[in-house]
C-alpha cells in the first residue's frame, strides 16, 4: 500500500500527499463542527438566564453559519498540505477571502433579518412603521452585499474604479426606466416617514372608504367597507386628500330640525333646554350649543352642535338614534309638530280677488 501511494500520482502530487489532504480535511471538519456546536449550545444556555435581546440576536446570527463553509474552510485547510504550484496558494488565498467574505455577509443579513422582525413584532401596540423598517432591511442588505462584492472584486485583481463607474452610468438608465417604479418606492419611504396612516386605520379618500391593511413598497392594501379589497399605488395615495377616522379623538355633530310656524313663543323657548337634556342622557357626548337658527321657507329651523368622546361610528348613530326618539317623545308632551315640507296657500282674499274685475290685457295674480 505504501509503495504504491508513493508511485501513483494525481495531477503532478503523489497519492499519499492526497490521503493526508483528505484526513485532515475531515479532521479540520469535524473539528470546526464539533467547536461550532459546542460553542452555540452553551451560548444558548446563556441567553436564556437573561433578558436582553441582543445576545439572542447574536445566537441566532451565529446559528446562521453555513456547514458549506466550514467544508470549503476544512478543504482548504487540507489543501495548504499539497505541493501545489505557487499560482495555485495565491488562488486558494483568493477562494479563502471569498469564502470569508461570504460567510460575513450572511451573518450580517441574518442579524438584520432578527433586527427587522423584533421590529416588526407587536407588543403593547401597533407595529412601529413598518414600511421603514422593511426598506431599511433592505436596504442595509443591498449595501452589504454590494461591499462584500466590490471587495471580492478587488481582491482578485479586477479594477473596480471602472466598474463603479460603469455601474453608475447604468443605475442612470435602469433609473428612467423604472421611473414610477421608483416613485411609488419614495412615496412608500413618505409613508413611513410622515405615517399619515398605520395599519389598521380607517381612510377615506376620493370616493375610497375602508381599513389599511398593508402598506407595500409600491402599492397599499385597503378592506372597503363593501369587503372588496383595493390596492391603490402609494404615489396615487398620497396626491389624495387623506381623512384618517382612527385618530379622531372626538366626533363633532351637527344636525337641524324644523318646528311649524304656529308654535308659540314661549314654547320654542323651551326647546333648546329639551335638546340639551337629550344629548346629556348619554355619557359620552358633550353639549355645545342648540339654537333657533332662522325663518325658513316652511318652517322655523334650528341647529345643535355636540361631540361624541369617542371616534367609533357605531356608538355616534345609536346616540343620534336615542336623540331623535327622544325629542319626538318631548315634542309630543309639549304639542310641538315638526314641520313637513309644503305650500301654504292664503284664501283670505280669493273672493274679493275673484270678483274684482279684470282689466282687460292683464292677467289673475294671487297673492
Amino acid at each position: 500500500m505504501n509503495i504504491w501511494l508513493q508511485n501513483n500520482s494525481f495531477l503532478s502530487i503523489p497519492a499519499y500527499q492526497w490521503l493526508v489532504a483528505l484526513v485532515i480535511t475531515l479532521l479540520a471538519f469535524f473539528a470546526m463542527h464539533a467547536l461550532w456546536q459546542v460553542l452555540l449550545k452553551n451560548l444558548t444556555a446563556m441567553v436564556q438566564k437573561t433578558t436582553s435581546s441582543l445576545d439572542d440576536i447574536f445566537v441566532e446570527v451565529l446559528g446562521s453559519t453555513q456547514k458549506l463553509t466550514l467544508t470549503l474552510f476544512a478543504i482548504l485547510i487540507g489543501m495548504h498540505f499539497l505541493e501545489l504550484p505557487a499560482k495555485w496558494e495565491s488562488r486558494l488565498d483568493h477562494i479563502s477571502f471569498i469564502i470569508i467574505g461570504v460567510q460575513i455577509a450572511i451573518w450580517l443579513s441574518k442579524g438584520i433579518t432578527v433586527w427587522s422582525r423584533l421590529q416588526l413584532t407587536e407588543k403593547d401596540g401597533p407595529v412601529p412603521n413598518p414600511v421603514i423598517t422593511s426598506m431599511l432591511s433592505w436596504v442595509f442588505k443591498a449595501v452589504i452585499w454590494s461591499i462584500i462584492f466590490l471587495t471580492i472584486l478587488a481582491n482578485v485583481g479586477v479594477n473596480i474604479t471602472a466598474f463603479v463607474a460603469s455601474l453608475g452610468v447604468g443605475g442612470v438608465a435602469v433609473a428612467l426606466a423604472v421611473q414610477s417604479i421608483l416613485s411609488d418606492l419614495f412615496a412608500s419611504l413618505a409613508i413611513g416617514l410622515d405615517k399619515p396612516f398605520v395599519i389598521g386605520d380607517f381612510v377615506v379618500f376620493g370616493d375610497v372608504a375602508g381599513s389599511i391593511e398593508r402598506v407595500g413598497l409600491k402599492t397599499t392594501h385597503i378592506r372597503s367597507i363593501s369587503g372588496e379589497q383595493i390596492v391603490c399605488s402609494n404615489t396615487e395615495l398620497l396626491k389624495n386628500t387623506i381623512h384618517n377616522y382612527k385618530r379622531m379623538s372626538e366626533r363633532r355633530v351637527v344636525f337641524s330640525f324644523g318646528i311649524t310656524y304656529d308654535t308659540p313663543p314661549a314654547t320654542i323657548a323651551q326647546i333648546p333646554d329639551v335638546v340639551k337634556k337629550a344629548i346629556e342622557q348619554s355619557s359620552d357626548t358633550r353639549f355645545d350649543r342648540a339654537h333657533f337658527k332662522e325663518f325658513g321657507a316652511n318652517a322655523l329651523n334650528f341647529e345643535v352642535v355636540y361631540f361624541i368622546t369617542s371616534s367609533d361610528f357605531n356608538l355616534y348613530m345609536d346616540i343620534q338614534q336615542t336623540i331623535n326618539l327622544y325629542l319626538m317623545s318631548e315634542f309630543q308632551k309639549i304639542e310641538v309638530k315638526f314641520a313637513l315640507p309644503a305650500v301654504t296657500l292664503n284664501t283670505s282674499n280669493l273672493d274679493v280677488l275673484i270678483t274684482t274685475p279684470i282689466p282687460q290685457g292683464r292677467g289673475l295674480s294671487l297673492p
